[in-house]
């Protein structure tokens, strides 16, 4: 695959490297750590687009790239209220996290930043996600099967968790994780081309 690649994709998210896939992108993947701790007085759309610039940036940085190939990070955010819901550090976390959630209408932030050897794009989608109101015992048997783990918000819109989902106003995949039409129009001006 990495001799075909376009992109690296500075995330070890099996779903992000999915949804470039989905649009006929290849990456090469690359996961990186940063320190991802709000600043003091940052608004939501600042630390999520800084995480996401900061990921593709550290990528620039860390990885051997000899074919200067664009480095691709992104990041996502659940606000509620004034909360802000990011990975769960625990179960328990997940558990507190996910009645939050209950019966509440939710935004999903996620930013997608792409560093060339010249630039730095960067896009942000948000997007509204109404919960039903949940049951102990769903909680509890959707923490069981792992699935909220290393997710924001301790849910994969994806997966089991669908079935918590009333509504949606805005991008399915950036609730995912990557935003496909934001990702696809940073893509088109770093020259990579997409289906379609």
């Amino acid at each position: 695959m990495s001799a075909s690649a376009q992109i690296i994709l500075a995330s070890a998210s099996p779903r992000r490297r999915e949804l470039l896939e989905q649009i006929g992108v290849l990456a090469i993947v690359q996961s990186v750590d940063i320190d991802e701790s709000k600043k003091q007085g940052e608004s939501v759309i600042a630390y999520v687009q800084r995480l996401a610039a900061e990921k593709a940036q550290t990528g620039c940085e860390i990885i051997e790239n000899k074919n200067k190939l664009p480095v691709l990070g992104s990041d996502t955010i659940i606000e509620l209220g004034d909360s802000i819901l990011g990975k769960p550090v625990d179960r328990q976390q997940a558990k507190d996290m996910l009645r939050l959630l209950s019966g509440k209408k939710h935004t999903v932030h996620t930013s997608v930043a792409i560093v060339t050897v010249k630039d730095m794009f960067i896009a942000t989608n948000s997007t509204q996600v109404q919960f039903k109101e949940l049951e102990e015992d769903e909680i509890d048997g959707y923490l069981a099967t792992g699935e909220a783990d290393d997710k924001a918000g301790s849910y994969a819109i994806q997966g089991r968790a669908a079935q918590f989902i009333k509504n949606i106003n805005g991008s399915f995949s950036g609730v995912m994780g990557l935003p496909l039409y934001e990702t696809v129009q940073l893509l088109k001006r770093c020259g990579i081309k997409t289906l379609g």
